[in-house]
C-alpha cells in the first residue's frame, strides 16, 4: 500500500473534519454490507404459533425471534424516519450530522426489510403486522430530545440482540444476529458521541438499566419481556411475547 494513500494516512494527520467524514463512510460500508451478507442466510419452515387474544403473537421457536427483532426494527426505523423528515431537521443538525443520522435510517430500514423477507421466506403464515407507534412524547424539533431517544433505542437493541443471541437454536440465525448487534453498537457509539464527545465506549451509564459490566468490558443484554417491557413505550400494538423460547 502506498504510505501516501488516505487509507495508509494516521488518524491523527486528517483533520477532524476529514476523520469524521471517514468514519461516517465505515458507518455506511458496515451497515450495508452487513444488509448484504444477511439476504443471501437461507430460512426454514417452523410450526404455526399458537392463537393469541393478547395481541399481536411473535410465535414460537427460532421464528418467535426473528418476529421480536423485526418488531424492534420497525420501531427504529419508524424513528428515524421521522427524524430525518421533520421540518427541524436541518437546523438542529449540522450537516455532518444530518448525513449521520441519514444514514442509521437507511441501516434500519435494511434491517427491517430483512427480516420481513427472511420471516415471510421461512413461514409466511407467521409474519407480524406493520405496528403502530406512538412518539408524542418526542420533540423531534429539539436536538436533545432526538439524541436521547435515539440513545435509548440503540442500547435497547444492543441489549435485546446480546440477550437473544442464546435463544436462537438455527447457527445461520445467531450470525444474523451478531452481524446486526455489531452494526447497532456501531449507531449506540456515534449516537453517544453526538450527545457528548468522547463517551462513545461509555458503559458506565449502561449498568443499572442494560446490565452493562463496565469492569469486564461487557454490553449488558436483556431478556424480550425486559425489552418489550422499554420499547412499549413507543409501541401502541399489542405484543404477545408468551411463547418465546426463555432458554
Amino acid at each position: 500500500m502506498d504510505p501516501q494513500s488516505p487509507v495508509a494516512q494516521n488518524s491523527s494527520e486528517r483533520s477532524p473534519l476529514e476523520a469524521r467524514m471517514h468514519r461516517r463512510k465505515f458507518l455506511l460500508f458496515s451497515g450495508a454490507a452487513a444488509s448484504a451478507a444477511l439476504i443471501g442466510t437461507a430460512c426454514k419452515k417452523h410450526d404455526d404459533p399458537t392463537p393469541s387474544s393478547n395481541g399481536i403473537n411473535l410465535g414460537s421457536g427460532d421464528v418467535g425471534i426473528l418476529n421480536y427483532a423485526y418488531a424492534l426494527e420497525q420501531l427504529e426505523a419508524a424513528f428515524y424516519t421521522q427524524v430525518v423528515a421533520n421540518g427541524s431537521f436541518t437546523t438542529a443538525f449540522s450537516p455532518l450530522e444530518q448525513e449521520y443520522l441519514k444514514d442509521v435510517r437507511d441501516h434500519e430500514i435494511a434491517h427491517r426489510e430483512f427480516f420481513k423477507a427472511a420471516i415471510t421466506a421461512a413461514a409466511p403464515s407467521q409474519i407480524i403486522p406493520a405496528l403502530a407507534v406512538n412518539f408524542s412524547t418526542i420533540n423531534f424539533s429539539d436536538r436533545t430530545s432526538v439524541l436521547n431517544t435515539a440513545k435509548t433505542f440503540e442500547d435497547l437493541g444492543v441489549a435485546a440482540y446480546n440477550g437473544a443471541g442464546k435463544l436462537l437454536v438455527n447457527p445461520d440465525y445467531l450470525t444474523i444476529a451478531g452481524k446486526i448487534v455489531s452494526v447497532e453498537a456501531r449507531h449506540a457509539a456515534l449516537i453517544r458521541d453526538l450527545i457528548a464527545n468522547g463517551s462513545f465506549a461509555d458503559l458506565v451509564s449502561l449498568q443499572a438499566s442494560f446490565g452493562a459490566n463496565n469492569a469486564n468490558g461487557l454490553d449488558g443484554a436483556l431478556n424480550p419481556p425486559q425489552v418489550l417491557a422499554m420499547a412499549g413505550a413507543y409501541i401502541t400494538t399489542q405484543i404477545d411475547a408468551s411463547n418465546l423460547p426463555t432458554s
